[in-house]
């Protein structure tokens, strides 16, 4: 079956479609040089987050796809190699130096609503302060920036003026992430870290076609809202991308077993036209929450029927799953969730929760337990335990 011919997909060719287009794969591939490039490439976005219950969230699709690997060596291309930079590509997200020229219409779009919403004037004193602590001293972390005794807090999750002025400057594309210590970023003026070629201005239109372009890649296959939420566009300017692309023939239209509007008409969904349908393709892997095969959950019920809210912000008392479970995908399937957590000084994976899906196949637990093992492994931890709250039935200790 080729992907030009396709005029519909069966619920299973779509999720084959999607996790070869996430650069997955039925096996791992422990024997490469660098894992993490084809992901990278695969993936364009990987999304940041500060939770580290288990790994930072940015090390895990790697992980996902191409199983155990040196998490330093990461760090070194991401924050120091000149090739990757940060912005807000979908959330806060890794993305290649070269493609932060295409997010400029974001960046002004930041400038005008702090304009409207009165915070250019409020923060005038503290962003010019950051501007010339920069260009005097250069790459500071927040604690440099801010003389003297601790500012009082302001309103924004208890951010000092300085903290919020730098984050200004950093929506608006003044300021860039001159890489990371212990997970701060160390910040500088942008022109003082991108080169100018990456600077140059790219129209809206532009540079959201290809966004849209690159989403679908991406994705493989999706609805608007799929790829319109991929860089976090409006759904009516991806549309006009989206149309665009259709009509020079690199999205082809399709139709998907299933996919439904709510009011029980066919979902209007697109083929990007380098997607592989693969005949078999059923791998096994543990996924961060803010992977995209999950991030935009509308598409993961839709593609997976899988029911998935993160409850870290839930009391203690209503979650119904854990604080920090993963997505456990096996033989392709969103099959379960795990609640995990490290607990680096005793060298033990804590499964806090462990919960099958309605319909997961029957090597579920099997599957579980030699993923739990290649993550421990992973994280220079030598036992598992297993707390026994959940459905999906694991031993109660387990070596590493």
């Amino acid at each position: 079956m080729t992907s030009r011919a396709a005029a519909h997909l069966t619920a299973a060719e779509a999720r084959r479609v999607a996790l070869a287009a996430q650069g997955f794969a039925n096996a791992p591939k422990l024997r490469v040089r660098r894992p993490f490039d084809g992901a990278l490439d695969a993936l364009h976005v990987l999304q940041i987050d500060s939770v580290n219950v288990f790994a930072r969230s940015h090390y895990m699709p790697v992980f996902s796809r191409h199983g155990g690997y040196t998490t330093e060596q990461l760090d070194r291309l991401l924050w120091n190699s000149g090739e990757y930079t940060e912005y807000w590509a979908h959330e806060a997200a890794f993305i290649p130096v070269a493609d932060r020229r295409l997010f400029g219409w974001r960046m002004a779009d930041r400038r005008d609503k702090q304009r409207a919403t009165g915070a250019t004037e409020r923060f005038a004193g503290a962003m010019d302060a950051v501007r010339a602590r920069l260009a005097d001293a250069g790459p500071q972390f927040v604690r440099e920036l801010e003389e003297g005794p601790r500012e009082k807090r302001g309103p924004w999750w208890d951010w000092s003026d300085t903290k919020r002025a730098v984050e200004m400057l950093f929506a608006t594309g003044e300021v860039v992430s001159a890489g990371r210590e212990g997970f701060q970023r160390r910040y500088a003026l942008t022109a003082d870290v991108i080169s100018d070629e990456h600077l140059v201005e790219v129209d809206r239109a532009t540079a959201q076609l290809e966004l849209v372009a690159r989403a679908a890649r991406s994705l493989g296959v999706g609805t608007l809202a799929d790829l319109a939420d991929y860089h976090r566009l409006r759904a009516t300017e991806a549309q006009v991308a989206v149309e665009t692309l259709e009509e020079s023939g690199e999205l082809l239209p399709v139709t998907v077993e299933g996919w439904q509007t709510r009011t029980g008409k066919t979902e209007r969904a697109w083929l990007h036209r380098d997607a592989r349908v693969p005949g078999r393709l059923a791998p096994n892997a543990l996924l961060t929450p803010f992977d995209p095969v999950v991030w935009f959950r509308p598409r993961a019920e839709r593609m997976f029927d899988f029911h998935y809210r993160i409850e870290i912000y839930t009391p203690k008392e209503q979650r119904q799953f854990g604080y920090y479970c993963l997505p456990l995908l096996v033989g392709g399937k969103l099959a379960g969730r795990i609640d995990l957590k490290a607990d680096r000084a005793g060298e033990a994976l804590l499964v806090q929760a462990a919960w099958r899906e309605p319909g997961a196949p029957s090597q579920t637990a099997e599957v579980a337990a030699d993923l739990l093992q290649q993550a421990a492994r992973w994280q220079g931890l030598n036992s598992i335990a297993f707390s026994g709250v959940g459905n999906l039935a694991l031993p109660p200790t387990l070596d590493a």
